[in-house]
């Protein structure tokens, strides 16, 4: 489990793009290749999920 949170925390900030190379080489060592990729999906999803909840709030639709 304790790979899993780590996998979060190394795309996290993937996502933001400020890792140290040896921070970044430890976690290509250490975590499990699945748990980066199912990390890496859910962590897009929700981002795309809050860029929608951002812009549904911004512009909202309107229905005649």
């Amino acid at each position: 489990m304790g790979s899993f949170i780590r996998a979060f925390g190394s795309i996290f900030w993937a996502f933001l793009g400020v890792r140290k190379g040896s921070d970044r080489e430890k976690d290509f060592e250490s975590l499990n290749v699945v748990h980066v990729i199912v990390a890496g999906i859910i962590s897009a999803a929700l981002f795309v999920g809050l860029l929608m909840l951002i812009i549904h709030w911004i512009i909202p639709t309107h229905h005649s």
